[in-house]
C-alpha cells in the first residue's frame, strides 16, 4: 500500500504535490474540529507527514502552507540555455519562442487542468448550445474546477462570475477584450451575475500615476467594457478606490486574506522584495476578495456559500492559487477559474502587448487607417522572403501574427481552417492574409467606437453603484 503510495506521489509536479499537502492539512484539521475518532486522526496525521516528506524530496524546500514551490514561473523549453526559459508571472511574460508560451508545460507548472474535448462537450451538453469560439479553438485552455461548477449549474445550484481590469492606461487594445467578449458570453448562457474589479488602487502602487489618474482610467475603461454589451441589471463593476470604503463585507474579506497570508507566502509567490512598498505587498488580498460573495452582501443577501468563476488570463493564476490556498482556512468555497493564453503583441508571441507603445497592437481607439498602416507594417509574418519560395514551401500559421489574430476574432470555423490550409501551402500571401485580418478587424473596431459613443457618464454611475442585481439569492 505504501510503495503505491509512494509511486503515486512521484508522478506528481510539484505544485500537484504542494495541493495534496494542503488538502490532506484541511482534512486533519475538519477531523480534529469534528472530534473524530483518535486512530483516524492519527492515520490522517501519518498521511499528512508523508505527503510533506515527498514534497521536500521532491522539490528541496519544506511545506509553507500558502507558498507553492518557488520554480513555478520557470517553463524550459526543452533546452538548456537560460535565455530559452519561459517567464510568466502576474506583470511580466517573456519567452524566446516565435510560437508564444509552452502552454502544455505551463499547465504542467502551476498545475491546473487542460480544458479537454470531454470538458468541453460537458459545456455544451448543460447550456444546451455550441460552445465559444475561444473554447473550440484552445484559446481557454487550462481550468480549476470547471467540473465543480458545472455540478452546481446542473443541481440548479447558483454560482458568479468575476473577472477585471488593471486601468494602467486610457485605451485599450483589442487583447484586452478577450476576457471580456468570453465572460460576457458566459454571463449569458448560464444566466448568472457578473462582479467586474478595476484596480485602480493596484495602478497607482505600481505605476507613475496619482490616484485621481488611476481612477480617471477605470472610469474610461468601464466604458469601453460597458461597450462589449454588459446588462446593468445582472453586472456590477466596481473601482477599488471607490467600493473598498463603502462594503464592510469586502473589507472584512481582505483582512481575513491578509490575517492567513505571511510576507515570506507573499515574496514566494509573487517575487517582492524588502524595498516594496507595503501598498503591494497587502494588494493580492484585495484582488483575492471579490472571490468570496460576502464581499457582496447587496448582491447575495450576505450568503457566503456562492461559488465564483473567474476568467482571466493564466498570469493572473498566482493570485488565485494564494486565494484558492486560503479559502478554506476562512471558511469559503475556493474559487474555480478558466484560463485563457495570452495574446500576442503584433511583433510576435514574444511578449505581451504595451499599452505604451502604440504600434504592438490593435487599440480600440484606432481608425480604420491606422488599422490597416499597423498590420501591414508591424505584424510579423509567417510567410518566406519572396513569393516564389512562398508559392514552393508555404507560410508558417504557428508564428504569424495575422493568422493568431484571425483566430481570436474570426468567427467562422470552415472559414479559418480554409484561410490556415491555403497559407501553409503557399496559395495565400502575407499580405492577402493581412487583408483578410484588416477587413475582420475595421468593422468590428468601428462598431465598438459606435457602442462606445453611447455609453454615457449615467451610464457608468448606473454599473458602478453597489446595488442589487436582478437575481435571488
Amino acid at each position: 500500500m505504501a510503495d503505491s503510495l509512494n509511486c503515486d506521489l512521484k508522478s506528481l509536479s510539484p505544485l500537484q504535490l504542494f495541493e495534496r499537502v494542503t488538502e490532506q492539512g484541511e482534512k486533519v484539521r475538519a477531523l480534529k474540529a469534528g472530534k473524530a475518532p483518535k486512530d483516524e486522526i492519527d492515520a490522517a496525521v501519518r498521511m499528512l507527514l508523508s505527503l510533506k516528506l515527498s514534497y521536500k524530496t521532491t522539490t528541496g524546500q519544506d511545506y509553507q502552507a500558502g507558498l507553492p514551490p518557488r520554480d513555478l514561473v520557470l517553463i524550459n523549453n526543452g533546452t538548456t540555455k537560460e535565455e530559452d526559459e519561459d517567464f510568466v508571472d502576474p506583470w511580466t511574460v517573456q519567452t524566446s519562442n516565435a510560437k508564444g508560451v509552452d502552454y502544455d508545460k505551463l499547465i504542467v507548472r502551476f498545475g491546473s487542468s487542460k480544458i479537454d474535448t470531454d470538458l468541453i462537450n460537458r459545456i455544451e451538453r448543460a447550456i444546451g448550445q455550441k460552445p465559444h469560439r475561444f473554447l473550440r479553438r484552445g484559446i481557454f485552455f487550462s481550468h480549476r474546477d470547471m467540473d465543480q461548477i458545472l455540478d452546481a449549474y446542473e443541481n440548479k445550484k447558483s454560482f458568479y462570475l468575476y473577472t477585471g481590469r488593471g486601468p494602467s492606461s486610457q485605451a485599450l487594445h483589442v487583447g484586452h477584450l478577450i476576457p471580456f467578449i468570453f465572460t460576457k458570453w458566459l454571463q449569458e448562457v448560464f444566466d448568472v451575475p457578473l462582479v467586474i474589479q478595476l484596480t485602480d488602487d493596484e495602478k497607482y502602487l505600481w505605476k507613475d500615476l496619482t490616484t485621481e489618474r488611476a481612477h480617471e482610467y477605470a472610469r474610461e475603461n468601464a466604458k469601453d467594457i460597458i461597450a462589449c454589451g454588459f446588462d446593468v441589471n445582472k453586472t456590477f463593476i466596481f473601482s477599488d478606490l471607490d467600493y473598498l470604503g463603502t462594503s464592510t463585507g469586502f473589507y472584512k474579506n481582505i483582512v481575513k486574506v491578509q490575517k492567513h497570508v505571511t510576507f515570506n507566502q507573499v515574496k514566494g509567490i509573487f517575487g517582492f522584495t524588502d524595498s516594496d512598498c507595503i501598498g503591494k505587498i497587502s494588494f493580492p488580498a484585495i484582488q483575492a476578495a471579490p472571490s468570496f460573495s460576502s464581499s457582496f452582501p447587496q448582491i447575495f443577501n450576505g450568503k457566503e456559500n456562492i461559488q465564483c468563476l473567474i476568467p482571466c488570463a493564466i498570469d493572473q493564476d498566482p493570485y488565485f492559487r494564494m486565494t484558492r490556498d486560503v479559502a478554506p482556512r476562512i471558511g469559503q468555497p475556493k474559487p474555480a477559474l478558466l484560463h485563457s493564453v495570452f495574446f500576442p503583441a503584433l511583433q510576435g508571441a514574444q511578449t505581451k502587448m504595451s499599452a505604451s507603445d502604440p504600434n504592438s497592437s490593435i487599440f480600440l481607439t484606432d481608425t480604420p487607417k491606422q488599422i490597416k498602416t499597423k498590420i501591414n507594417k508591424h505584424a510579423f509574418s509567417g510567410g518566406r522572403d519572396t513569393i516564389e519560395e512562398h508559392r514552393k514551401y508555404g507560410g508558417n500559421c504557428d508564428v504569424d501574427v495575422s493568422f493568431m489574430y484571425l483566430t481570436f476574432f474570426l468567427e467562422d470555423d470552415d472559414r479559418l481552417e480554409q484561410l490556415k490550409q491555403a497559407y501553409t501551402s503557399g496559395e495565400l500571401l502575407t499580405g492577402e492574409l493581412k487583408k483578410v485580418l484588416i477587413e475582420t478587424l475595421q468593422p468590428l473596431i468601428a462598431a465598438h467606437q459606435e457602442r462606445r459613443k453611447q455609453v454615457t457618464d449615467e451610464m457608468v454611475k448606473q454599473f458602478m453603484t453597489p446595488r442589487k442585481l436582478a437575481f435571488e439569492f
